[in-house]
C-alpha cells in the first residue's frame, strides 16, 4: 500500500526520483499479487531488481555528482539533491524489506512445492553437496582468482554490479587473519543447478563452502559476498572526440570503475571488513545496504524463463497485420496497400514480424526500391531487421543507419551491431553532438513509373524483434507525401549539417515539439468545458507542461493521463488540477506507446492525434530527437481512441494516482474485475484480423 499519510499537498509538483520508486512498487505489486502465475511473480522480482539497479547507476549517482559538486538548487518539488538523497534512502529500505521478505518467506517455499526448489547451500541434502562439489571442481574452481589485500597486494578494482566474496582466513599457526576478495565470474548462472534435481542455489555459496580449496592450509573464518554499484553514465565530451565510436568504447571501459553510488552486502559481513570496504569503495554509512536474500536478485530472470507452462500466463497469440500480411508472397502488393491508405499497427497484438520485419524484408529485395534509411536507438544484434538491412546494402541499395552510441545500457550492443553493418556497405551515422537520436522512423524511396515515392514507418517503440513481443508500442505505415518530405528533411538534418528545418505534418523535438503540444493544450482551453485532452506516455515530467495542464484543468478542460512510470502533476486539487485524473496500467506487457489526443485540435473542432517516440520530459523535449506524427485518416484515429478507452476502462491492471502522490490499486475500488487492459486488446485486435480502413 502507498506509504503516505493524508496531507495538505505542499507542492504543485511531485519528486520525479520518489515518483519512479513509486512505479518501482506497483511492479513489485505484481510479484506479490498471488493472482499472477508462480514464475511470473519471480520475473517481476528480477525486474524489480533490475530496475533499482539502473535507477542507483543512473538517478542516485547524478544526485551524489550534485551533492559533490555543492549544488544546492531545488527541484521544482522543492527538494534539494541532499533531501532527495535521503528520502531515496528511506524508500528503498522500505521497499527493499518487502522485495527480500516476499522472495524468502513466499516464493521460494511456494517455488519449492512445485518443484523448483531455490535453497541454500546449508540446506542440501548430503548427496546433492556432493553433485554440486563435483561441479565446482569441473567448471568453477578452474577460473576463480582468489586477490590477496596486503602490502604488497593492493585492493583490487572492483567492477561495476560485479558479485564478490570477501573472504577472510586465519593462518593456524601465527593466528595472523587476512583478507582476499574472490570475484564471481559473470560466466557463470546466477543460481547454480543441483546435476539431476530441480534444486537450485546461489553460486556464492557454493564458491564459499569450498574456500578451503583457494586458500589451502588456511582457516577460513568468514566469506560474505558483497556487490558495489557504481554510476554508469558515460563522461563524453562529444565536440572534442575525433572518433565517437572510439570515445564511447573507452568510456564504456572507464565507467566499470566509476564512482561507487552503493555497496551491498551479506548479513554476516563483520563490522572490519565492512569498514576496510567501504574506505577503499570511497562510500559513506548511508550508501551501504544489508541483504537478507541473495544480492543481485535480477539474476532470477533466467529461473523466471523455465519451460514450466503451468506457471507462466497463458500464451496470446498476435494477429498478422491483415494489409501487410503475405506480403512477400505473389499477388499482394505491400507498397501498392500503403497507397491506399496508411495502416496503423499495435505491437504486441499484432505481429511485429507481419509489420515491421515484413515491411524492411521487402524492401531490401525489392528491385524497385532505391533506398532505406533508420534510425536505430536499441535493437539486437540478431534481429532480421540488421539482416535487412544488409541484405539490402548487398543488393545495391542506399543503406543509412543513424545509431545511437549512447543508449544507456545498450552502448557495447550498438557498437557491434553497428561495426557489423558498416561491414556490409551500410553507411552508418552516430547523430549529433549534444543530442541522443531517439525517434523511431524508416524512410524508403522506391521508384514508380518514372518518379520517386517515399513510405514511411513511424513508431513508439524500437526496431528490436525480442522487445516487440512483450513491449506495447504503435506504429504508422504511410505513403502520405507530406510526411515523406518531412523524413528526407529529418534525416538530411541528421546525417549531414545546417540548421534544422521546418516541417509540415510531423512535431520534432528539439526545437519544435514543445511549443507544438503547449499550443494544442491551449487550443483546447479555448473552449473550456468543451475541450478535452487525453494523452498516454511512459513519464510526464517536464514542469511548465504541466503548469499548461493545470491552467487547461482551471478553464474547464478534462483530461485523461494514462502514465507508466514518473508522473510529477499533481492531480486532483482544488483551484490547480480538479479536472485532471491519472492512472498507470502495469501488467504483463511493458506499456511503451506514447499518445497525444486533443479533441478539437487548437480550438479547431477537429481531433487531432499524435504517436511517436516522445515523453513529456526535459530531455525528450530539449536534448534530444525525437517524431510525433499525426494520426490523419479518421478511421484509424478511431482505433487509437478506442485504444485509450479499453486503458481508461480498466478494473484490473490500472493505479490511480491521488493527490497526495499516492497510487491506488484500482482493483480495490470495484467489486467485478472485467476490465484487463491487456487481454481486451488482444480480443479487440482480434477482432479486426480483416483488413479495415
Amino acid at each position: 500500500m502507498p506509504p503516505s499519510s493524508r496531507r495538505p499537498p505542499t507542492s504543485r509538483f511531485l519528486n520525479r526520483e520518489l515518483s519512479w520508486l513509486e512505479f518501482n512498487r506497483r511492479v513489485l505489486n505484481l510479484a506479490i499479487d498471488p493472482g499472477q502465475p508462480l514464475l511470473e511473480r519471480a520475473r517481476y522480482v528480477a525486474i524489480f531488481a533490475n530496475n533499482l539497479d539502473e535507477f542507483f547507476q543512473v538517478r542516485v549517482a547524478g544526485l551524489k555528482d550534485q551533492v559533490a559538486a555543492g549544488v544546492a538548487t531545488r527541484t521544482p518539488d522543492g527538494r534539494t539533491p541532499r533531501q532527495q538523497l535521503a528520502e531515496i534512502r528511506s524508500r528503498v529500505e522500505e521497499l527493499s524489506a518487502i522485495h527480500e521478505e516476499l522472495f524468502l518467506e513466499e516464493l521460494m517455499p511456494a517455488l519449492s512445492g512445485v518443484g523448483v526448489h531455490v535453497t541454500s547451500w546449508e540446506r542440501l541434502a548430503e548427496q546433492d553437496r556432493k553433485a554440486l562439489s563435483k561441479e565446482f571442481h569441473e567448471r568453477i574452481f578452474p577460473i576463480l582468482t582468489p586477490l590477496a589485500v596486503d602490502p604488497s597486494h593492493p585492493f583490487p578494482y572492483i567492477s561495476n554490479l560485479s558479485l564478490n566474496l570477501a573472504v577472510t582466513a586465519r593462518h593456524p599457526g601465527s593466528g595472523a587473519v587476512r583478507f582476499a576478495r574472490v570475484k564471481v565470474p559473470s560466466s557463470l548462472p546466477r543460481f547454480l543447478g543441483v546435476p539431476g534435481t530441480g534444486s537450485s542455489v546461489p553460486v556464492e555459496q557454493v564458491i564459499a563452502a569450498h574456500g578451503a580449496l583457494l586458500f589451502p592450509g588456511m582457516e577460513i573464518v568468514s566469506a560474505e559476498p558483497f556487490r558495489v554499484t557504481r554510476n554508469a553514465d558515460l563522461d563524453l565530451d562529444e565536440e572534442e572526440a575525433e572518433d565517437l565510436l572510439t570515445a564511447v568504447e573507452l568510456e564504456l571501459r572507464r565507467r566499470r570503475f566509476n564512482q561507487a553510488v552503493r555497496l551491498e552486502v551479506g548479513p554476516g559481513m563483520g563490522e572490519e571488513i565492512l569498514a576496510l570496504l567501504c574506505d577503499e569503495l570511497e562510500v559513506g554509512p548511508q550508501d551501504v545496504y544489508v541483504c537478507r536474500a541473495p544480492i543481485g536478485l535480477a539474476g532470477l530472470m533466467p529461473l523466471a524463463n523455465l519451460d514450466r507452462p503451468e506457471l507462466h500466463h497463458a500464451p496470446l497469440t498476435s494477429i498478422p497485420e491483415p494489409h501487410l500480411n503475405g506480403a512477400d508472397a505473389e499477388g499482394l502488393d505491400l507498397f501498392g496497400a500503403l497507397r491506399r491508405g496508411d495502416v496503423l499497427v499495435h505491437h504486441p497484438y499484432v505481429s511485429f514480424r507481419s509489420s515491421v520485419e515484413t515491411f524492411l524484408n521487402r524492401a531490401a529485395v525489392d528491385p524497385a526500391v532505391l533506398a532505406i534509411k533508420i534510425t536505430l536507438y536499441r535493437t539486437s544484434g540478431d534481429t532480421p531487421i540488421i539482416n535487412a538491412l544488409i541484405r539490402a546494402a548487398e543488393l545495391g541499395k542506399q543503406v543509412v543507419a543513424l545509431v545511437e552510441l549512447k543508449a544507456r545500457f545498450d552502448e557495447q550492443a550498438n557498437i557491434e551491431w553497428a561495426r557489423r553493418l558498416e561491414k556490409a556497405g551500410v553507411h552508418v551515422v552516430y547523430g549529433l553532438v549534444g543530442l541522443k537520436t531517439h525517434t523511431k522512423t524508416t524512410l524508403v524511396i522506391r521508384e514508380e513509373e518514372g518518379r520517386l515515392r517515399r513510405y514511411c514507418h513511424i513508431g513508439t517503440g524500437n526496431y528490436n524483434s525480442r522487445t516487440a513481443r512483450v513491449y506495447e508500442d504503435l506504429g504508422l505505415f504511410t505513403a502520405d507525401e507530406q510526411v515523406g518530405d518531412d523524413l528526407i528533411s529529418l534525416f538530411n538534418f541528421l546525417t549531414g549539417f545546417g540548421s534544422e528545418p521546418s516541417y509540415g505534418r510531423l512535431l520534432v523535438a528539439p526545437l519544435g515539439l514543445r511549443p507544438a503540444i503547449s499550443a494544442l493544450i491551449r487550443g483546447e482551453r479555448e473552449l473550456g468545458a468543451d475541450g478535452r485532452i487525453i494523452m498516454k506516455m511512459n513519464s510526464l515530467v517536464d514542469a511548465d507542461l504541466i503548469d499548461e495542464l493545470y491552467a487547461a484543468s482551471n478553464d474547464g478542460v478534462q483530461i485523461d493521463l494514462i502514465v507508466r512510470g514518473i508522473c510529477c502533476l499533481r492531480p486532483g486539487v482544488a483551484g490547480m488540477s480538479e479536472n485532471i485524473r491519472v492512472r498507470s496500467i502495469i501488467g504483463r506487457y511493458l506499456e511503451h506507446s506514447r499518445i497525444y489526443h486533443f479533441a478539437n485540435g487548437e480550438g479547431r473542432a477537429e481531433p487531432v492525434c499524435y504517436i511517436g517516440s516522445a515523453d513529456l520530459m526535459p530531455r525528450n523535449l530539449d536534448r534530444r530527437i525525437e517524431a510525433l506524427v499525426p494520426i490523419a485518416e479518421p478511421t484509424l484515429r478511431e482505433l487509437v481512441l478506442e485504444i485509450l478507452a479499453i486503458g481508461l476502462a480498466d478494473d484490473t491492471l490500472a493505479w490511480r494516482l491521488d493527490d497526495q502522490g499516492d497510487w491506488w490499486p484500482v482493483a480495490v475500488e470495484h467489486a467485478a474485475h472485467h476490465a484487463d487492459t491487456h487481454l481486451r486488446l488482444h480480443e479487440f485486435w482480434a477482432g479486426r484480423s480483416r483488413p479495415v480502413r
